[in-house]
């Protein structure tokens, strides 16, 4: 199995910043909605995320009423 490597940027933006913006919505109350801490939610809308689950983006996807192409998107 090939080895993935950690040392620069992904190619993927989250664009949460701009969908709370965009909705009138602060983090505090997204991680209210949602159940997942607002540190969590900060690395990932500061795009240091390595990794996220299916089950959070689903429900980041439904409190903010977007499909996960919006949220996420390629940089590349």
């Amino acid at each position: 199995m090939p080895q993935v490597e950690d040392d620069g940027p992904s190619g993927i933006h989250c664009r949460l910043d701009e969908l709370l913006d965009e909705r009138g919505m602060t983090l505090t109350r997204l991680s209210e909605l949602v159940g997942i801490s607002v540190v969590n939610l900060s690395v990932l809308k500061n795009d240091r995320a390595r990794a996220i689950r299916y089950s959070t983006l689903r429900a980041i996807c439904d409190a903010l009423d977007c499909e996960v192409g919006q949220l996420l998107v390629t940089t590349r």
